[in-house]
């Protein structure tokens, strides 16, 4: 530590960044500071707090860059974390993404669609928002609202082709897909719905106000009617958070907590001073104070999102607020204002984003704190060695003596992790035998860990299958005989077919009633490996009835999957574009599946698939 504080004591007073590195070389934290000299060498005497010190207990060296100015420091500090994501920064999820609505002018009939990114393609983006559920609500939202169409149907091609469908009939479409609705209603319900996602709303609301007024003295009531109609679903799709986002906010307010186990970063979206959204994400206590972490998370935020409101409130002075607010206008292009407020209304609502950071950060803490009780309940009432934070489930289901097949759930740390499921077709017998069929399930299961299989790379630290105690016996009995040790715990039901307890290999039940969060997270496992079970094997049986995808030359069972995860439907390939099919397939075969739904009259069928099938 002596040899790096002299090392430190060399560098510049001057603007860069810098980057703590491990035995390997390898940075495990990048940071900016305005004089290098005095921030690296901080890091090399006087006392830290507890994470600070098991960070430096891993440093072994460190590597400057000495920039021309704070500004050019801050702009390569975010690249290098974005590029090197140093374990030990404070870093927000990357796993949610930030869709935008699209909407392409160039045809003749444009429909909103959902794309990942902007691109300077020509066409219109709102946007980002949050997620795409709620970038998908919002789509479903104005396109009701304006009575625009959600059906698959292509336009102008499908006019005439077919009856109004559901919408229609439900108030909801303006049947675009018949021959007498005219398309200048459709363009101007484009428009409209362009409006609403601008943040223009209540001026439609107005527009279609007056309209209204004045149908009705015209004693034009059925227009009038249909004008309120759409006035009402307006105002109830103005009222919808999830649909005005805070991709439109004039105003954002930003709140943090660091709580002792969680902190929580919150941003609160303003228009006109009405709160329409609210971002937030809980992370773990980082090693920077409270001002360092605000500025670290605020970066983040913002650059990642590249929507920028007019002013940002911030909970606490930034030492690096101006180039910050630099950057942001230079981004946005235009200026952006970075406040820390003092006094009035303002600091209201930076209360107001506070207490929401502390209840988010509260509510995980808690929520936390019971699932480290539940496991630790598990751990003493098992005989666990341990707490058993990887928990997997065993279940088998059959329709009779065919389509016989398990699932394999997985969860961690009190929740599901889906990417780790494993579904099972029984291999070996010709009849229904829930017992050998387990045997079967876990000797392959465990067969694969042994072979280094990477996708059985772990053993879990608690293994439950869905049977008494025979069949628990029996699973003991394999993994023992493979050489390993797996606690196993038997999942009893009742007479109802409802979770009793649980039961080891030697007879002994486990009640759970007294204790209700361990009742309830048994109930949650048994019933999603069942669930899982019964999901596989219906699609097992769906696809015994035949795929309308099954004949195209071609489509095997990869690219059907794909197909079906792209499209969602059969039908809605049926529709598809031969632009739209090579997105997920080659050319010839996008050609080869118009040909064939051309050619065919056959009823398309649906079929998804979960999870890839376990293929042993």
């Amino acid at each position: 530590m002596l040899a790096l504080y002299k090392k430190a004591m060399d560098l510049p007073q001057k603007p860069g960044i810098y980057q703590m590195l491990d035995a390997d070389g390898e940075p495990i934290y990048v940071g900016k500071a305005k004089s290098l000299k005095a921030r690296v060498s901080s890091y090399f005497t006087g006392s830290h707090d507890y994470k600070t010190t098991v960070m430096l207990s891993k440093v072994a060296d460190f590597a400057v860059i000495v920039c021309a100015s704070e500004f050019e420091a801050l702009v390569l500090e975010c690249s290098l974390i974005k590029q090197l994501s140093p374990r030990y920064n404070i870093l927000l999820k990357d796993d949610k993404g930030y869709p935008f609505i699209r909407l392409d002018l160039n045809h003749a009939y444009p429909r909103f669609t959902i794309a990942a990114k902007r691109s300077d393609d020509g066409a219109m983006y709102f946007g980002p928002y949050g997620k795409r559920g709620v970038t998908r609500d919002a789509i479903n939202a104005v396109s009701h609202a304006m009575l625009l169409p959600t059906c698959s149907r292509k336009f102008p091609q499908d006019i005439g082709r077919e009856r109004p469908c559901l919408s229609h009939h439900m108030g909801q479409c303006l049947a675009y897909c018949q021959a007498d609705t005219p398309k200048v209603e459709y363009d101007r319900a484009i428009s409209q719905a362009i409006q609403v996602l601008e943040g223009k709303g209540a001026d439609l609301s107005d527009a279609l106000r007056q309209e209204m007024e004045e149908a009705a003295e015209a004693m034009r009531f059925e227009l009038a009617a249909g004008l309120r109609d759409r006035i009402r679903a307006l105002e109830r799709l103005n009222t919808r958070q999830s649909v005005v986002s805070g991709a439109m906010a004039d105003t954002d307010v930003v709140g943090y907590y660091r709580g002792a186990a969680k902190s929580a970063f919150v941003v609160l979206h303003y228009i006109a001073g009405r709160l329409v959204d609210k971002d937030y994400e809980l992370i773990e206590n980082p090693l920077e104070d409270t001002a360092e972490a605000v500025s670290a998370l605020v970066k983040q935020y913002y650059l990642r999102r590249e929507v920028y409101p007019q002013t940002v409130y911030l909970p606490c002075k930034l030492e690096d607020i101006a180039p910050l607010e630099a950057l942001f206008s230079q981004k946005a292009g235009r200026k952006v204002h970075l406040a820390v407020p003092q006094r009035g209304d303002k600091v209201q609502l930076i209360e107001v984003a506070a207490e929401n950071a502390k209840l988010e950060a509260e509510r995980a803490s808690s929520r936390e704190e019971k699932v480290r009780g539940t496991l630790r309940w598990l751990e003493n009432a098992l005989g666990l060695s341990k707490p058993p934070m990887r928990i997997e489930a065993v279940d088998i289901s059959n329709l009779g003596a065919t389509d016989i097949v398990a699932s394999l759930t997985v969860f961690t740390n009190g929740r599901p992790l889906k990417k780790d499921y494993r579904k099972f077709k029984i291999k070996t017998l010709d009849g229904q035998d829930d017992y050998n069929s387990m045997r079967e399930v876990l000797t392959r299961r465990f067969r694969r860990y042994l072979e280094g299989d990477a996708s059985f790379n772990q053993l879990p630290d608690l293994l439950l299958v869905d049977g008494g105690v025979t069949h628990a016996s029996m699973a003991a009995g394999v993994i023992e005989s493979m050489g390993l040790t797996v606690p196993v715990f038997g999942m009893v039901k009742d007479a109802k077919h409802k979770t009793r307890g649980l039961i080891s290999p030697t007879g002994q039940e486990i009640g759970m009633e007294a204790v209700p969060q361990v009742f309830a997270f048994i109930s949650t496992i048994q019933e999603e490996t069942h669930r899982f079970a019964i999901t596989y094997q219906r699609s097992l049986r769906t696809k015994t009835y035949g795929s309308a995808l099954d004949d195209i030359p071609g489509v095997g069972e990869a690219r059907r999957r794909a197909l079906l995860r792209h499209f969602k439907t059969v039908k809605r390939i049926r529709s598809a574009t031969a632009e739209e099919l090579t997105q997920v397939v080659p050319k010839s075969t996008a050609q080869a599946i118009i040909r064939h739904f051309t050619e065919s009259r056959e009823v398309p069928c649906e079929s998804s698939q979960e999870q890839p099938e376990d293929a042993s």
